[in-house]
């Protein structure tokens, strides 16, 4: 009986629902995520077909039943209203008979809903910059703000490429400017008035890279869109898809778009027949992609397919002397946003910026001077105000004559900090991004700090 009854605590304590089927469709099992997932009562459905709460055709346990094969991280539609993914298997006794299906269900419909708007919102964006093109006489690639040796050679090379049709792969530290480098190319490319169509590799779900990526046919699988729906690649028919953070992309997703490369073809999942589509790849990442290739975590025939131009995006250490044009552009851009003044900056501070190396690189700064036009008060920044302002560096050693500083070295970094999470209200995603971090080496430091958050 304790077993039982152990046993019972485990399921229940799951935040993945979970339900159980017998072979008359009757719910057995109905745990408290299944409560919190579907709004339904453990009282009110125990005992009772499953089919008077959810519709045939949207079940994925009526499919088990009648199929008697299970079904391993499919994505799901129980209800218009959820997205799921599932995991469903068929229960048999001793004597081989099947007696039920046991189903347990991840809620993200929350992703889906977020993954929806980005993507709506990016459209939106990019209808409007196009709108706004004509007006502009500038080269795209005037965004690159700089005018270093290492980002003028850069942009040398990204606007030849913005006149072929050629794939291309632009390797960098994260924060050095890949997807604006990758829009840059395609707004100076005969594609410019076509979509250009962001694709993030790390932050969809897995059970929703081939739907996301390649769409699918309506009835190709439970709770599919009347009609289907086109995934991102066909939507850029035309025009250019970014795939930044490349390196994340699931090995059964990297044979797929291997072939889309090749064949120039599209296939809806649910599509035999496949549709040809005309669009120009352009894909990102500050992996190293050939060490992924010898722990056979990146295809080899992917990387030669996309790596037909390779442009490299020099970090900010290497690129000094564009500290100052971009801290005084971002400077008078946040000033702008926030009603407020520009402060003046001495050389002295300008020299303390110019030694420092930039972990985060642009993305750095550019957060580095918001947070000084939100914080910094007086007229003049001077060099120990940007100290204060700067996280210490995770990695190397700290700014010279930083020895100077009232505050030691683990203080200084405690307090940046408590600055970027209190600036981010709690955040600890936009503040490791902030710091110019990963999300875990701030966790370690907080843990370090026992900072109460």
């Amino acid at each position: 009986m304790n077993e039982l009854f152990f046993f019972e605590e485990l399921l229940q304590s799951e935040d993945d629902a979970i339900t159980i089927v017998n072979t008359e469709q009757k719910v057995i099992y109905w745990n408290h995520a299944a409560e919190q997932t579907y709004q339904i009562d453990k009282e009110q459905i125990i005992n009772q077909p499953i089919t008077n709460f959810f519709s045939h055709d949207d079940l994925m346990v009526m499919k088990v039943l009648n199929t008697k094969e299970p079904v391993k991280n499919a994505y799901h539609r129980p209800r218009k209203d959820k997205h799921v993914v599932v995991n469903s298997s068929p229960v048999f006794n001793q004597e081989n008979t099947l007696i039920g299906v046991i189903s347990i269900e991840r809620d993200i419909t929350h992703i889906v809903k977020l993954n929806d708007n980005l993507e709506s919102t990016s459209q939106e964006l990019q209808e409007l910059k196009q709108k706004m093109t004509p007006a502009s006489s500038s080269s795209p690639f005037a965004k690159l703000k700089g005018d270093s040796q290492a980002l003028h050679q850069m942009i040398r090379l990204a606007s030849k490429t913005a006149g072929t049709d050629a794939t291309t792969l632009i390797l960098g530290e994260s924060g050095t400017g890949k997807e604006v480098c990758a829009r840059a190319i395609h707004d100076a490319s005969k594609r410019k008035n076509a979509p250009f169509i962001p694709v993030n590799c790390g932050a969809i779900p897995q059970a929703l890279f081939e739907s996301e990526l390649f769409g699918y046919e309506s009835g190709s699988f439970t709770g599919a869109e009347k009609g289907g729906k086109a995934g991102k690649i066909e939507m850029a028919d035309g025009g250019t898809v970014f795939l930044d953070e490349v390196g994340e992309l699931p090995l059964d997703m990297q044979v797929k778009l291997l072939r889309v490369l090749q064949e120039n073809r599209i296939y809806r999942i649910g599509d035999s027949g496949g549709k040809q589509i005309d669009v120009r790849f352009v894909a990102a990442t500050n992996q190293d992609l050939e060490k992924l290739m010898q722990e056979n975590k990146f295809r080899s025939d992917l990387f030669y397919r996309l790596n037909v131009i390779q442009l490299t995006m020099p970090p900010l250490r290497d690129r000094k002397k564009d500290i100052s044009i971009l801290a005084k552009t971002f400077l008078k851009q946040f000033a702008a946003k926030y009603q407020t003044s520009i402060p003046e900056i001495p050389d002295e501070t300008m020299e303390a910026l110019q030694q420092y190396h930039w972990p985060g690189n642009i993305r750095e700064i550019r957060n580095l001077m918001e947070r000084i036009i939100i914080l910094h008060e007086g007229t003049t920044l001077t060099r120990q105000d940007v100290l204060s302002f700067l996280p210490v560096s995770f990695s190397k050693p700290p700014l010279p004559h930083t020895e100077t500083l009232p505050l030691e070295k683990e203080n200084l970094e405690k307090i940046s900090i408590e600055q970027a999470l209190e600036l981010c209200n709690g955040n600890k995603s936009k503040a490791a991004k902030q710091l110019g971090v990963s999300r875990v080496t701030l966790y370690q430091k907080i843990k370090k700090y026992h900072l109460d958050i």
